[in-house]
């Protein structure tokens, strides 16, 4: 595991407080358990705080609290920052739903949260992702380089993060293919499967986060994280099926298709009140994504704005994902090793 011994380059007193914005995601509860090491006291916002509890544990008794914010209601945002010495940035939507829209959550609420923290002089770190660019066929991701262009109008001094695939037990990446192996004997690899990505270990894309609330020249500047290998999509979903013991064809499904076949599982999935199995939720966005590369750009490996840069010793998917893809085989981790 990455060596969480570090030396804060800031000096905050003992009883800074951060407040994370959806911090009870995926990416959030890690991103709370590296700050909790650093003696943060850590404010969750979130709009259902009631869900949030099972953060508590993480720290010790009083160390973490939620209140209810929500992006899309600045008034929230203002009572959630009162008394902060940071606020972290973690909200996102994956799928438009009703008043969850990637603008209204990406662009328009990463800029209220910005103006609110640039008028209490606040650090911010933003959470984007590899990619971002307006232009992007996939509208989740065009949306994420816009809300990156809001946040350094209204806090020119943020710092913005942009991951590759983030892996990890609760991930939604190699659990998906996992859970498809296990019930069916025939795996897509959407255009032909050549798409390379860099997945990364949520730790260390918490870790990062940690860090970087305490370096004064990380302000204003942009980080790519990237795990230490490069994969294509087809070597991911073979991985997956080796770690998970299921013998299973791949077959290369053409972006065209992919992208109408993304489109019908949309409208199942809109009409099946919630009982359209996760696996196969795939969407018109999703396959869009997964046009183009995914992988640290030269630019920020020669500008050290890396997890390397930052002294992170990344772990990778050999050494994390097997610990949590186990309970796909037949038998567990105590599988006898005959594929299925």
């Amino acid at each position: 595991m990455a060596d969480f011994a570090y030396v804060s380059h800031r000096p905050f007193p003992a009883d800074r407080l951060a407040v994370v914005f959806g911090g009870s995601g995926f990416i959030g509860r890690h991103v709370i358990r590296a700050l909790v090491k650093r003696g943060w006291r850590v404010r969750v916002a979130v709009r259902r705080p009631d869900l949030a509890n099972f953060l508590q544990p993480i720290g010790v008794v009083g160390q973490i609290n939620s209140v209810q914010a929500n992006l899309r209601f600045p008034d929230s945002i203002e009572a959630a920052l009162v008394g902060a010495d940071a606020a972290i940035n973690l909200v996102g939507v994956k799928k438009q739903r009703g008043a969850q829209r990637f603008d209204a959550v990406h662009v328009d609420g990463a800029a209220a949260l910005a103006r609110a923290v640039a008028a209490r002089g606040l650090p911010l770190v933003h959470m984007s992702g590899i990619g971002a660019n307006p232009a992007s066929p996939s509208a989740y991701i065009a949306s994420k380089a816009k809300g990156e262009a809001a946040i350094r109008a209204a806090a020119p001094s943020a710092i913005v993060l942009r991951p590759s695939i983030v892996f990890g037990p609760e991930d939604d990446f190699f659990n998906r293919f996992a859970l498809l192996a296990r019930y069916s004997p025939v795996l897509p690899v959407f255009g032909g499967g050549a798409t390379r990505l860099q997945p990364v270990y949520v730790g260390d894309v918490a870790e990062a986060t940690a860090r970087l609330l305490e370096i004064e020249s990380a302000a204003g500047r942009a980080y790519e994280l990237g795990g230490p290998e490069i994969m294509t999509l087809r070597q991911v979903v073979e991985f997956v099926c080796r770690v998970a013991e299921r013998r299973r064809i791949l077959v290369s499904v053409p972006f065209g298709l992919a992208a109408g076949l993304a489109g019908l599982t949309e409208f199942v999935d809109s009409i099946s009140l919630g009982f359209f199995p996760k696996a196969l939720a795939m969407s018109r966005d999703d396959i869009a994504l997964l046009r183009t590369d995914n992988v640290v750009s030269p630019e920020a490996i020669a500008a050290g704005l890396t997890l390397a840069g930052l002294g992170i010793d990344a772990e990778g998917v050999e050494a994390v994902a097997p610990a949590y893809l186990y309970r796909f085989r037949r038998s567990g981790q105590f599988a006898d090793g005959r594929f299925a």
